[in-house]
């Protein structure tokens, strides 16, 4: 058992690790300032972009995920690829430089991807520290 402890934090310790730049994030939501409602917010050095308060997407090592819906795969054809966020994540549609240049059809894949998903859940209220004892 050690041993594969051992080993595992050898393999990780040979990843590179390359947190998403400041100036991805900024050109891609310059991108997509046609959907007044997505934003990001980071998390463990990545992103999420959120549309609609629903997380459409990921930004990991300076690329975007985009969750796969049957809308987004029929508005990108044939041309899409499939990318793993980060392990252990779900497949996601990733979206090459040429995508993220069309500022137009970047925009209507977030919206198509907001709109094929889940209304988001809402969140629990958080309890006070006096209530609990």
């Amino acid at each position: 058992m050690k041993e594969r402890c051992s080993s595992a934090a050898r393999a990780i310790e040979k990843t590179p690790l390359m947190a998403t730049s400041q100036n991805t994030i900024d050109f891609i939501l310059d991108q997509l300032c046609n959907v007044p409602t997505v934003r990001a917010k980071k998390m463990f050095g990545e992103y999420a972009l959120y549309c609609e308060e629903k997380v459409v997407a990921l930004v990991c090592d300076n690329q975007l995920f985009v969750k796969i819906t049957p809308a987004g795969k029929v508005l990108l054809g044939e041309r899409y690829e499939q990318g793993i966020a980060y392990p252990g994540a779900k497949p996601s549609l990733l979206i090459g430089a040429d995508e993220l240049e069309d500022s137009e059809r970047l925009c209507e894949l977030v919206r198509v991807t907001a709109t094929a998903l889940p209304p988001a859940k809402p969140k629990k209220p958080k309890r006070s520290r006096s209530s609990v004892r």
